[in-house]
């Protein structure tokens, strides 16, 4: 087993296909896609690419550590309390646990993703 791993930014395989839960939709009708492509064994360590189509919802970190590196497309989050932030294809960021507030997809996004709970 390698301790590499290359994060594959356009997989070839299907993703898991998914939609805001009722209570986290804000706006619109964003559909998620999640290439899922390595996780730790008790799966507190995940990692691979998620794309979102335009619209808004809740993003609750609760204790999840999240880091994210833009590939395509525009968001802007807006914490709660806060003002707002644009990030684009080539930014990268890091939302906490316990963080709480408004993800808006302005263009198709794409992003790598790097979850530990």
């Amino acid at each position: 087993m390698s301790l590499l791993k290359t994060i594959d930014r356009a997989p070839t395989f299907a993703p898991r296909e998914s939609t805001p839960t009722p209570d986290r939709l804000i706006a619109g009708s964003p559909a998620f896609k999640t290439w899922a492509q390595d996780a730790a064994k008790d799966d507190t360590v995940r990692t691979g690419v998620w794309e979102a189509t335009p619209g808004e919802t809740r993003s609750i970190k609760g204790e999840t550590f999240e880091f994210c590196h833009i590939l395509s497309g525009v968001v802007e989050i807006t914490p709660d309390g806060g003002e707002p932030v644009v990030y684009r294809a080539g930014d990268s960021f890091i939302m906490k646990p316990g963080f709480t507030g408004v993800w808006k997809t302005i263009e198709t996004v794409r992003k790598i993703y790097l979850i530990i709970d």
